[in-house]
Parts: structure tokens; sequence; C-alpha cells
């Protein structure tokens, strides 16, 4: 249900403007990698402005994911550490002797 409406209401209006960006973006933008020599023509792409608009898009989240991934490193390693100190302590109950009972047992439960 969650994962419907954040389709409808956030992917949906978004594809619209991103769709719209391209339409009204389609003329050929010389972009260059030399600022020295803007002119040559083996360092300059002609590309439409929409392909350079989704290409930093696609950068930017590529680059904001990897930030949020290593930021959260720590969590992850203790995540990883207590998940190990869990399964040790498993181990170890269940390798113990059962303890003997100390005290009166409960009386069994009446219906």
């Amino acid at each position: 249900m969650f994962n419907r409406f954040v389709l409808v209401v956030v992917f949906v209006p978004l594809a619209i403007i991103l769709i719209a960006l391209a339409v009204a973006n389609r003329g050929p933008v010389a972009f260059t990698l030399d600022p020295f020599h803007p002119g040559n023509p083996a360092l300059t792409l002609n590309w439409p402005f929409f392909i350079f608009l989704f290409l930093a898009l696609a950068i930017g989240m590529i680059v904001g994911s990897l930030a949020t991934w290593v930021k959260q490193g720590h969590y992850r390693k203790l995540a990883r550490q207590r998940g190990l100190e869990a399964e040790n302590l498993r181990q170890a109950v269940s390798r113990a002797p059962a303890a003997p009972q100390k005290g009166p047992a409960l009386p069994k439960p009446t219906n």
C-alpha cells in the first residue's frame, strides 16, 4: 500500500517533470573537457542538453548513495559484531548442561 502511494505521489510527477525537461531541452549543447582550448573537437561533446541533465542526476544519485553507504559503515560493522556475539551466546547456551531446578515446581494449571 505504501509502495503504491510513493509510486503515485513521488515518482509519477517526477517522471512527468523529467519528460518535460527532455522535450524542452533537445537542442545540442557543446560540453568541453578542455578549459584552455574550448574548440578542441577531441575533448568536446555535442549532445542534447537533457542527456547532460540525466547524467548529472545519475552521477549525483551514485555519489549520494556511496556517501551514505560509507557513512553507515560503522553501524553495519556494529551489527555484524553483535550478530556474531549473539550466535556465540546461542551456541554456549545450547552446549551448557541443563541447570537443576531450584525450589518447588509450579502446579499444573487446572482448566
